[in-house]
């Protein structure tokens, strides 16, 4: 099985989240990671969609997409030619003796500290799907209060391949 991650510019218009993610649903595919945001032209968003399976799926997956009427471009992130980040934030139970060593792992990690309680504190970090897995593997020794991943985003490198749609 395959991993690919696709950046899908579609029309900012009512329901198009719903006929994309509809399109996986009716076929039985997954997703397994999508985010959706405006781009720098408002009538248009940017959806970054990672899927999972074998060759011929992925290929049927990225042709069925491309005939929906809202889509405009479909790109693959191929990972040596784009940049793929995620967001994570994390809360931590941490009374002030764990509070130092919750802390020196975030900054390891170049990690924020975005929120600071009496028993907790909530940490901040963006970067590649390994790196936010590798600061949860070494927060395994404290407990884990709350946890939000973003999924993945990304976009190509350079300009050469830059779409403009009118």
């Amino acid at each position: 099985m395959k991993q690919r991650v696709l950046s899908i510019l579609v029309e900012n218009t009512a329901g198009v989240l719903s006929r994309v993610s509809g399109l996986f649903s009716r076929r039985g595919y997954n997703i397994d990671s999508l985010t959706v945001g405006v781009t720098a032209d408002p009538k248009f968003s940017r959806m970054t969609v990672v899927c999972t399976g074998d060759e011929l799926i992925l290929e049927q997956i990225t042709k069925q997409l491309a005939k929906l009427v809202d889509v405009r471009d479909i790109k693959l992130l191929n990972p040596d030619e784009s940049v793929c980040r995620e967001l994570i934030l994390v809360k931590v139970l941490a009374n002030a003796e764990q509070r130092q060593n919750v802390i020196a792992i975030t900054d390891i990690f170049r990690a924020k500290i975005v929120d600071v309680g009496t028993e907790s504190l909530i940490a901040e970090l963006t970067g590649t799907k390994n790196k936010l897995d590798a600061f949860l593997n070494l927060l395994e020794g404290y407990e884990i209060l709350e946890l939000a991943r973003t999924g993945i985003t990304g976009l190509s490198r350079g300009k050469d391949d830059v779409r403009f749609l009118e």
